[in-house]
């Protein structure tokens, strides 16, 4: 089973972006520990294919990116009374989102530490992309 994101982008109709059991129990974890997340993935070298999870609002984000969608695990990860729901959005550089246009992202969770500040390097774990054309 996997959590689809929802549409965002203005004239689409399927989702671009979705998280694995795998992905979705972790960020369980790290929403308990950072609070709200969100996701960027860039086109830097090093871990290119690999999404940076952040606080919600501690990445910047501008024009330069893309809202691909946004995650609900609140699902897997119930909210207190009162509280809003776990979304978690998922941002791309706009210049990347140029080259995967036609993909289908799947975040997945591999062992092994990625290079950069993304909040899970102290589980041991790391984030990864699997794509698939989008059809």
């Amino acid at each position: 089973m996997t959590v689809e994101a929802s549409v965002t982008i203005p004239g689409e109709t399927t989702s671009r972006v979705a998280l694995t059991d795998a992905a979705v129990e972790l960020l369980s974890k790290l929403w308990l520990v950072h609070g709200p997340l969100m996701f960027h993935q860039s086109g830097g070298c090093c871990d290119g294919s690999s999404p940076m999870c952040y606080p919600a609002g501690e990445f910047i984000t501008a024009e330069a990116d893309v809202l691909l969608g946004v995650l609900d695990i609140s699902e897997a990860a119930p909210t207190e009374a009162g509280e809003g729901g776990r979304l978690i959005e998922f941002w791309m550089s706009r210049e990347q989102f140029e080259y995967w246009r036609h993909t289908h992202l799947t975040v997945d969770v591999v062992q092994g530490r990625g290079s950069g500040f993304s909040v899970e390097a102290p589980e041991g774990k790391r984030f990864l992309i699997r794509s698939r054309l989008m059809g």
